[in-house]
């Protein structure tokens, strides 16, 4: 019996640590993984100019909104507001 219990508390200990690095990347890495996506979409999607106003409609990105003006992209994404400034080559 105490065998068992041993194995059971491992078990649980082994959940909890699971769940505590899955909240952890769902609340620190992730966001930060979105920011970068919408910013390379945005940079990705300006013209000669650094100018670009409109929506992303294909892909993963489905959905954000662009501005770009002067090569300064702001992106919206799942209620998210990302800013950054694009080089001139794409």
């Amino acid at each position: 019996m105490k065998e068992a219990t041993g194995e059971l508390n491992m078990t649980v200990i082994t959940v909890v640590a699971i769940a505590a690095i899955a909240a952890l990347f769902t609340v620190f890495i992730m966001p930060q993984i979105q920011a970068n996506i919408a910013m390379q979409t945005a940079c990705s999607n300006i013209d000669a100019d650094g100018n670009y106003d409109g929506n992303i409609t294909t892909g993963a990105m489905n959905g954000t909104s662009v501005n770009c003006q002067n090569f300064t992209c702001n992106a919206t994404y799942n209620n998210r507001s990302y800013s950054k400034h694009c080089s001139g080559t794409n």
